[in-house]
């Protein structure tokens, strides 16, 4: 790759963003199913109180389990999906600039043969 030519960093780039974007994607699935298994401790522990469900102390366990799970895995990838996010701004910049720097001209600049 040389200075001349940052068409090689730029594909480099964009394939960063990809990868960071499947891993952002990730992230918010997790942040969802986080926020599931929040929600989900309280109705398996309201559950097990009307007699819906067998064993009381393993569901009022589970349902705790459930609940410090969430809030550990929302937090998470909370805090991963911002690092994520930010790393996709500052790859979209330096690929800005690289392409800036290449003086691509607008096709409408070209005159037009008449064939």
């Amino acid at each position: 790759m040389t200075e001349d030519d940052p068409t090689d960093e730029i594909s480099e780039i964009e394939t960063r963003i990809e990868e960071l974007a499947e891993i952002a994607e990730r992230c918010r699935k997790f942040i969802l199913a986080s926020k599931l298994a929040i929600a989900g401790g309280p109705a398996l522990l309201l559950i097990t109180m009307l007699g819906l469900l067998g064993s009381g102390e393993i569901a009022a366990l589970g349902s705790i389990v459930l609940v410090l799970g969430g809030i550990v895995s929302l937090g998470s990838n909370v805090s991963t999906l911002r690092q994520t996010d930010a790393a996709i701004r500052a790859a979209e910049a330096r690929r800005s600039e690289l392409i800036d720097g290449i003086g691509l001209r607008l096709v409408g600049d070209v005159p037009m043969k008449l064939t």
